[in-house]
């Protein structure tokens, strides 16, 4: 289980999200790894840089984000409060589904006309369509569910489910493809949360940190690890949970990052820490 605002419960992934052509075409920055250990490379050490900020729900528990088209899906947790919604990019939802009890709602993912939506610990992937939010069937699937990503150049669902695994799966039937081991040169990276697929990489939240992660999914390698530390003040930070929730966005090098329980969502570009 996780601790939230003195309440014990769990917070699993993350993700509103991001375009068809989005999700996969914002374009990620260019990897310095700056030499490698044991085979493995040297992380690029980078840093969120705030475009923008954006108003958010601070009641949204919020567990994946995807932005397709100028459209704002975001999914959220909880036993009860789980939803998925969408709107307009900076506005309020025009559109939210509510998930039955006992489900517990986890990182989503939009996969042309559709939308995949992972749960927690109740083993169902729910598919649903993009326009209505309406439900269309049910997958089972085994383990945990946190975080959801469509990478479009291979057509392959990529999942975490908090260990250092990450699962491709068929976007058509959500069985499994492969799996990969993420590390960096201190060994495996566990905890990893939220995801989104940009090109070629995988962007991942590590779940009870301020970092970022951008992986490369066939090598499982971590070639940059991203600070986004100090988005909120300490006040906001008082009343809020986790970082959890990463979009990219039609213009190139911008993302849209948030977190649980959060009053705003930020656009930002990762640059150099130096």
């Amino acid at each position: 289980m996780r601790r939230v605002l003195n309440r014990t419960i769990r917070a699993g992934t993350a993700a509103l999200t991001v375009t068809t052509v989005v999700a996969a075409c914002g374009q990620a920055p260019e990897s310095n790894s700056g030499g490698s250990t044991g085979g493995v490379p040297q992380p690029e050490e980078l840093r969120v840089e705030v475009v923008d900020v954006l108003p958010h729900d601070p009641e949204a528990f919020t567990q994946g984000l995807e932005v397709v088209d100028d459209t704002l899906y975001e999914g959220t947790g909880l036993v009860g409060e789980s939803t998925l919604r969408a709107g307009p990019l900076g506005g309020e939802p025009t559109t939210v589904v509510s998930l039955p009890e006992p489900l517990f709602g986890e990182g989503i993912t939009v996969v042309d006309d559709r939308i995949w939506q992972l749960t927690w610990r109740d083993g169902v992937a729910i598919e649903r369509d993009r326009a209505t939010l309406d439900e269309l069937r049910r997958v089972d699937y085994e383990g945990e569910g946190w975080g959801l990503c469509h990478q479009h150049d291979h057509d392959r669902l990529v999942m975490s489910d908090g260990t250092a695994t990450l699962t491709f799966r068929d976007p058509d039937d959500f069985s499994v493809v492969n799996t990969v081991e993420v590390t960096d040169t201190d060994g495996p990276v566990t905890d990893l949360n939220e995801l989104e697929c940009v090109g070629e990489d995988v962007y991942a939240n590590v779940w009870h940190t301020d970092d970022i992660l951008r992986i490369d999914p066939d090598s499982g390698f971590v070639t940059a690890r991203i600070d986004a530390s100090g988005l909120l003040t300490p006040q906001e930070a008082a009343d809020a949970d986790v970082l959890n929730g990463i979009a990219a966005l039609d213009e190139p090098d911008h993302f849209l990052v948030a977190g649980k329980l959060w009053p705003k969502m930020f656009t930002v570009r990762f640059v150099p820490t130096s």
